[in-house]
């Protein structure tokens, strides 16, 4: 990803946080060693990390942009 948005450096680390953590719990660390389904498990949890924490830096992005919005009285 070239110049990634805050939110986006951010969900990487998360992401990168949950595949780690699924290697951990498969007691592996080097990825040459995974079986295709560990492999698939491994991705699964590093790409859903990403994406499941960038829509929730959305959804608070969306809640600030929206409380800035001034009511207007007609």
């Amino acid at each position: 990803m070239i110049d990634p948005t805050p939110n986006e450096a951010e969900a990487m680390t998360v992401g990168g946080q949950q595949g780690g953590e699924y290697l951990e719990s498969i007691g592996k660390s080097d990825l040459v060693t995974l079986t295709e389904t560990e492999w698939d498990r491994f991705i699964d949890a590093v790409v859903t990390g990403y994406c499941d924490h960038l829509r929730e830096l959305a959804g608070n992005d969306r809640t600030r942009l929206d409380a800035m919005t001034p009511e207007v009285s007609f």
